[in-house]
């Protein structure tokens, strides 16, 4: 079955790109042999609208052009189905193998893998996978949230969206309506930056707190989409990593590592505990919750009082 299905995609792509003028769906059936012991007409157009929706999925742009009699026809231009020379190098081949990989748990793994195909048949150049040959370790983003693929495609086709939020302080979750700007992965973690409609202001969502299912509104974007880095500073400041100032905390001894990394000085407490300082800007609460009763915040006063307060968020859930 797969076999005769790959012969009659393959044919159909062959009438398609081999014509210099539309096809009608009759003469396309009466060029196909598989179309021909099609049992009815219905069977034929359901088969038909088939191949033709696949053969659009592998990256074939096919035409349907009305005349002036009012009848349809299909065609693929040759022109808008041929890939540019393929200038890349060893290493830009490498970067590109590297980032198809990276996204194999994804749910954009087949498009990753199918793009990365017709490069190489187009003549990009193999590189060696280092990760494959000579490593035990090999790249990952982890998408776990359900979130992730509708926030993608409105981000993409820039859609307005509505979901349940609910905020590490707070027990219930509030309905947001969001221009979506961009999706960024941070320490692990997927955060959606856009400007949030309600509060008239941009805003950082961590995906994980995302409840519900996402929907998409009709309707254009009321504000100015920023630039790409500009987005991404503002997640990078959003979820900790811009440091404005500096924590004091008291840490388990042998515990909390990735802490002891960005610490700027330990000390031996003598009791089992440590006492760390460490530079933080936004989102360090969030993180410190991660750790549960393994961190102590000893300063500054209002960083201890956010952790409190997400510890009693989670506790009453």
């Amino acid at each position: 079955m797969a076999i005769a299905k790959a012969e009659r995609l393959m044919n159909l792509a062959l009438c398609l790109l081999g014509t210099r003028r539309p096809l009608s769906k009759r003469e396309l059936r009466g060029s196909i042999e598989a179309y021909l012991e099609a049992g009815s007409d219905d069977s034929f157009n359901r088969m038909f609208e088939r191949d033709k929706d696949d053969l659009r999925e592998l990256g074939l742009v096919i035409e349907t052009v009305e005349n002036l009699d009012g009848d349809i026809g299909y065609l693929a231009r040759r022109d808008s189905n041929r890939l540019p020379p393929i200038t890349l190098d060893a290493e830009e081949a490498a970067a590109l193998g590297l980032a198809a990989k990276v996204w194999q748990q994804a749910r954009l793994a087949g498009a990753a893998s199918g793009a990365l195909q017709k490069l190489r048949a187009a003549g990009m150049p193999e590189a060696e996978d280092a990760y494959e040959v000579h490593s035990a370790l090999e790249p990952r983003i982890p998408v776990h949230e359900a979130a992730f693929e509708p926030l993608m495609l409105a981000c993409r086709d820039r859609r307005p969206v509505t979901f349940y939020y609910r905020k590490a302080n707070s027990a219930r979750a509030e309905q947001r309506q969001v221009e979506p700007w961009t999706l960024e992965c941070w320490r692990g973690h997927w955060y959606l930056a856009g400007w949030d409609r309600e509060r008239g202001a941009e805003r950082v969502f961590r995906l994980s707190r995302i409840t519900g299912k996402v929907r998409s509104r009709a309707g254009a974007f009321s504000a100015e989409v920023p630039d790409v880095v500009t987005v991404r500073e503002t997640v990078e400041s959003w979820a900790g990593e811009t440091a404005t100032r500096t924590a004091r905390i008291r840490l388990r001894a042998g515990a909390g590592y990735p802490l002891r990394s960005r610490a700027t000085a330990v000390r031996d407490r003598g009791d089992g505990w440590d006492e760390l300082e460490i530079p933080y800007g936004h989102g360090l609460d969030a993180w410190l919750v991660e750790f549960g009763p393994d961190v102590v915040v000893e300063e500054p006063a209002d960083l201890r009082a956010d952790v409190v307060d997400r510890l009693r968020a989670v506790a009453k859930d």
